[in-house]
């Protein structure tokens, strides 16, 4: 997500194509869709993409934090090494979020919850955009960067705590791995 001259499109914002191998993606595919999804839940809204958390989980119809299950042990080498992508300590990311969207299901535009700090995202399944957008004024700056399937991004400082984010619907399935530090 670095333009012609190796500048990060966002500051805050770092990614990788080969993240993955396509055994790795593959495995990891199966395992989600072998998870206990259950539809999105929003303040008594159900969404289309389907989720699981563990470690720790947000609660939007309560607004807090929740413990969950522990990371399974699969996840663990996938987690150290979003943690190492990123710069941090294994332990620091805390939670592990799975997401299919199939056919039709996007995210639309948010920050992650303040409880949250470090994202460390691996994208699975067909390439996608992650739009980004502030306020300026009675305006928004955008930015698009690509998902690749196999890749991954992080999410911090600016790109974090300035600009929201979404994902568009999109026609094919996706999966995702989202990896979360809690802030201190």
């Amino acid at each position: 997500m670095a333009d012609l001259f190796d500048i990060p499109l966002l500051p805050g914002l770092s990614s990788t194509r080969d993240f993955l191998t396509g055994g790795e993606e593959r495995t990891l595919i199966e395992r989600i869709d072998a998870a206990d999804l259950s539809p999105f839940r929003f303040q008594g809204w159900t969404g289309k993409r389907l989720t699981v958390s563990y470690g720790w989980s947000y609660d939007f119809d309560r607004g807090r934090i929740l413990r969950g299950d522990p990371l399974p042990d699969w996840l663990l080498p996938f987690r150290d090494r979003a943690a190492g992508f990123a710069g941090l300590p294994a332990d620091n990311l805390a939670q592990a979020l799975l997401i299919r969207y199939d056919p039709g299901a996007g995210i639309g535009w948010h920050r992650d919850r303040p409880a949250f700090e470090h994202v460390v995202g691996v994208s699975l399944g067909a390439p996608a955009t992650m739009r980004f957008r502030r306020r300026r004024g009675e305006r928004f700056e955008r930015l698009a960067a690509p998902l690749p399937p196999r890749g991954a991004y992080h999410l911090s400082g600016e790109a974090r705590h300035e600009w929201e984010h979404s994902i568009a619907e999109m026609g094919l399935p996706r999966w995702s791995l989202t990896f979360r530090s809690l802030r201190r």
